[in-house]
């Protein structure tokens, strides 16, 4: 068995030593069964020291010069030779507990996809708010957060990965083509919620509560075809960081 995890980033110079750190530590949840593993950075055309840091710390880098997430997280599984993909965000740090838990779901073959609830670092009650509706919902309709997924590298290549055409929520889209391929293998696509994936709250101190809500606006009143549209999708590639 071989892991692979990918780490898609764009300019993450401050934030990616935290992630890879604790990468590192988590892998040893796959050591420890016997299991092989590759960490991979996607560097979406970064102007600071992502990919410096990324060979550094002895992550294979590659490049995607289009930034957006969807084509970075791809480039990244493109490159992977393990047998599963785990994809975490350059600005989240996981466990050695929820690698485990990741592990033990893999180990008892039922799965085929699965994601995890998420702690959020943040002080503002809103924020607070929208984390708790969100692991509610990631539970009930199976959708995982994109700071961590986790899935059969084949099913992935065959529903053919996150789509390109989609600027945010790639990972909903992506978790309900996953259920599908599931229902129709008799497999399963789990949410993890006993050790949630720690992750930056920087969106909540760098965007002010109207414009969060002015995207929410735009999205619902296009009937999401704002997600399409990267200047719409702005708190993930107006370079704020």
């Amino acid at each position: 068995m071989k892991i692979s995890v990918v780490v898609p980033a764009f300019n993450e110079e401050r934030l990616l030593p935290d992630t890879l750190r604790s990468i590192r530590v988590a892998l040893a949840a796959f050591d420890t069964r016997g299991w092989a593993s590759e960490l991979i950075v996607c560097d979406n055309n970064s102007s600071d020291r992502t990919a410096e840091i990324a060979r550094a710390d002895g992550a294979t880098v590659v490049f995607e010069p289009f930034n957006q997430i969807a084509r970075a997280r791809n480039a990244g599984a493109a490159r992977a030779s393990g047998d599963w993909l785990v994809f975490v965000d350059a600005d989240s740090q996981p466990s050695l507990q929820l690698f485990d838990d990741v592990a033990a779901e893999i180990e008892a073959g039922r799965c085929l996809a699965g994601g995890s609830t998420v702690a959020l670092e943040t002080d503002r009650f809103y924020g607070w708010l929208f984390v708790r509706f969100w692991n509610a919902l990631s539970r009930l309709r199976k959708w995982g957060a994109g700071s961590l997924v986790f899935c059969d590298t084949g099913a992935f290549r065959e529903i053919g990965g996150f789509s390109q055409a989609l600027y945010a929520a790639e990972e909903i889209d992506l978790f309900g083509r996953l259920k599908r391929l599931a229902r129709s293998r008799r497999r399963s696509v789990v949410i993890l919620h006993r050790n949630p994936l720690m992750t930056s709250g920087r969106k909540m101190r760098l965007y002010s509560l109207g414009e969060h809500l002015v995207f929410l606006v735009r999205m619902a009143f296009s009937a999401g075809r704002s997600l399409r549209d990267r200047d719409a999708c702005f708190p993930w590639y107006d370079g704020r960081r």
